[in-house]
């Protein structure tokens, strides 16, 4: 495959701009039903066998062959081990990494809604709100074309910092090959159990559980499209986090920045995968072309050079616009999960943004700090989902009871209302059971 790439180029005042992005911005979906009837299946029979489903797709998909689903949970020493045999460059990376994540999400479960809470009425009634955590959570690991700690550490540890109680990994390993890293960060965010499972398979064990592998309350992590439509298929019998789909990146740049760092930036999601989209929306033409250059000269020394060709060749934009405040503009209706804006005052126009998972202003701020070691979550919502979605954060492993105290003479107003409003619902004993209460 040649190391050159035309990526595509599209002027917001040509006429159809608008229906031409969001055809560009849609993923081909001829094998969404193949994929979906295949995961039925797995679902099914992990459901109704258990174990022995497990050890047939784990055979069959990972071309491992063992006896026993025990033999695929990896003891908690193993973890420890392969942290202690880290090379002291790795183990403090990991260690910085895992610091900073905790303490966002440490001040996050501050500053976010998650503890409990109450009032008090005048007459003595008293409401609010209870937070607690949840029981047991699932985590899903990429291991197939990567394999990534920083996705360790960005679901296991605001889970902790939540308050989980236990929190149960898988992670596939095909041909048997466990990645260090991985299990280091494991250990590091103090995940509980570790199951080497992976696809629709490891989906299934965690919502309805076997022998071996409890279920859990919630999964929560990136995969392919087989786990994407698992657990779509679960939900409800479990809580997700979100639908997760090819990963994305939307640079807005005045420019004013160094063109081989804008076309890196892009190169940083089309390596991830052929379906990855990466965007770049600039008024000026000129850097535009620029960055097409730097695309071209750089590309031949990347290792994953034939991913980020297809990716790009197949998805990527170069956009010119009128000027930055309709930059903005597209940014929003394009709702990106990652989105940086490289400008020379780039909180300017971060004002003017509403729809994106996270926000990375400044030449300085690369996308591939958030992913590994700022300390946000970069588990982040996807095609168009952040219009209504938003990162993983602590809030996502709690839950929220409503508190209701209603003392004697509040019992008097609102039973009057209650009654008024029930018998107009045509529901009687609702109504009386609020009667009951009044004082004659």
């Amino acid at each position: 495959m040649s190391s050159q790439v035309q990526v595509k180029q599209l002027n917001s005042g040509d006429a159809g701009f608008k229906e031409t992005l969001l055809s560009s911005l849609s993923l081909p979906t001829a094998d969404d039903a193949a994929i979906d009837a295949a995961v039925v299946n797995i679902l099914s029979a992990v459901k109704e066998r258990g174990d022995s489903a497990i050890l047939e797709f784990t055979k069959q998909f990972d071309r491992l062959n063992i006896a026993n689903v025990t033999e695929l949970e990896i003891p908690h020493r193993d973890l420890e081990k392969s942290y202690q045999e880290l090379s002291s460059e790795q183990k403090n990376a990991l260690d910085i990494a895992a610091k900073r994540v905790r303490a966002y999400h440490e001040r996050q479960k501050i500053e976010a809604g998650c503890h409990s809470w109450e009032y008090e009425e005048a007459d003595g009634t008293k409401l609010g709100q209870k937070v607690t955590p949840l029981d047991r959570v699932g985590i899903y690991v990429p291991g197939g074309k990567a394999a990534y700690p920083s996705s360790v550490l960005m679901n296991a540890i605001p889970a902790k910092v939540a308050g989980v109680a236990e929190v149960i990994m898988v992670v596939p390993t095909p041909d048997g090959a466990r990645n260090p890293l991985v299990l280091a960060a494991a250990y590091l965010a103090g995940v509980d159990r570790v199951f080497t499972i992976g696809g629709a398979q490891a989906i299934g064990a965690l919502a309805y559980g076997t022998k071996t592998i409890p279920s859990v309350d919630k999964i929560v992590g990136p995969g392919n499209a087989y786990v994407a439509a698992a657990k779509r298929r679960v939900f409800g019998t479990v809580g997700i986090d979100m639908i997760a789909g090819p990963s994305e990146i939307l640079v807005l740049c005045d420019g004013s920045t160094n063109p081989d760092w804008v076309a890196m930036d892009l190169f940083s999601q089309a390596e991830h995968d052929e379906q990855a989209q990466s965007i770049l929306l600039c008024p000026d033409v000129a850097f535009i072309e620029q960055v097409q250059a730097s695309i071209n000269r750089l590309l031949p020394e990347m290792h994953r050079a034939k991913v980020i060709t297809t990716s790009l060749a197949n998805r990527a934009l170069l956009i010119q616009v009128k000027d930055m405040a309709e930059a903005c503009d597209i940014a929003n209706a394009i709702a990106a999960e990652h989105l940086e804006i490289c400008a020379l005052d780039p909180r300017k126009w971060a004002e003017k943004i509403r729809h994106a998972g996270a926000i990375f202003m400044g030449n300085y701020t690369s996308e591939s700090l958030g992913d590994y070691c700022a300390g946000p979550n970069h588990v982040l919502p996807t095609a168009r989902t952040a219009r209504f979605s938003s990162p993983l954060g602590v809030y996502d492993f709690i839950k929220r009871s409503s508190m209701i105290e209603v003392s004697e003479a509040g019992a008097q107003t609102l039973g009057q209302v209650a009654s008024t409003l029930a018998r107009g619902e045509g529901l009687q004993a609702h109504a009386r059971a609020a009667e009951m209460r009044l004082k004659k």
